[in-house]
C-alpha cells in the first residue's frame, strides 16, 4: 500500500501530513511554501509511492466560497493532471484551524509554539487527513 498525503493549502504556506504505509495514521509532515506545493509532492511521490492525494477545500460556514477557493480549486486541477494515477480527494476544511489549536494546547504545547503558523498548517493538515481516513 502506498500512503496518502493531505494538503492544507494557503496562499503563502501550505501544511503537509502523510498517513503511514498501512494507512492507519495520519502524521504531520512539512510545511512549505505555496508555490513550492507541486514541486515537493512530485519529489515525495518519487521517494513514496502515494495512494491518493486529499485536499482541504475551504468553505464558509454557510457553505460558501471563500477567497481561498479558486485558488484550491485550480491547485486540484494541476494536481489531478500532473498525477493522472492518483486519486485527489477533496474534504471539507470547516473548523481545522481552531481544532489544530485545540488539540495543540490539549497537547501542551507552549504559547510560541502554538502561535507558529507553520505548526498550525502541518496539524490542520494532519486533522483533515485523520477526518478522511475516517470516513472511509
Amino acid at each position: 500500500m502506498g500512503r496518502v498525503l493531505a494538503i492544507d493549502y494557503g496562499h503563502k504556506r501550505v501544511g503537509l501530513a502523510v498517513t503511514d504505509p498501512l494507512q492507519l495514521i495520519a502524521t504531520p509532515l512539512d510545511t512549505v511554501h505555496s508555490k513550492d506545493v507541486l514541486a515537493f509532492v512530485k519529489a515525495y511521490h518519487q521517494r513514496e509511492p502515494l495512494d491518493a492525494l486529499v485536499v482541504g477545500m475551504p468553505r464558509t460556514l454557510l457553505n460558501e466560497a471563500t477567497d481561498s477557493t479558486s485558488a484550491v480549486v485550480g491547485l486540484i486541477r494541476s494536481l489531478r493532471k500532473q498525477f493522472p494515477e492518483v486519486p485527489v480527494h477533496e474534504i471539507d476544511e470547516r473548523y481545522t484551524s481552531r481544532m489544530a489549536h485545540a488539540a495543540m494546547l490539549a497537547g501542551g504545547l507552549s504559547k510560541k509554539d502554538r502561535r507558529d503558523k507553520a505548526t498550525v498548517d502541518r496539524v490542520s493538515a494532519t486533522l483533515i487527513l485523520q477526518s478522511f481516513l475516517e470516513s472511509r
